[in-house]
């Protein structure tokens, strides 16, 4: 490896460093129940909060608020890895790093 290619993959890791940094400062949110369950991922996939209506909560029917919080998760996660994949696409030029995204 010559030293002009260390030098650019020396540049690469700095700017995928800060751009994750970015995604972790950055939070997408989603809902499902109308807004009943409120989900927040931040840009590296992590959950942050999930708020749930006191409406959706009966104890009859445990299995729709765990529906509706797996829905919310699972949408909050989509968004998460589409902005991470967008952000992070555009430095390593559509090439898929391992452990990345």
């Amino acid at each position: 490896m010559n030293l002009s290619m260390l030098n650019q993959a020396r540049q690469l890791k700095s700017k995928l460093d800060e751009a994750q940094k970015e995604l972790s400062k950055t939070n997408v949110e989603a809902e499902s129940g109308k807004g009943a369950v409120k989900v927040t991922v931040d840009g590296q996939q992590k959950v942050l909060s999930i708020k749930i209506s006191p409406k959706v909560i009966d104890p009859d029917k445990p299995e729709y608020l765990e529906e509706l919080v797996l829905k919310a998760i699972t949408e909050a996660t989509a968004k998460a890895q589409k902005l991470a994949a967008k952000r992070l696409g555009k430095l390593t030029g559509g090439l898929k790093i391992p452990g990345l995204m």
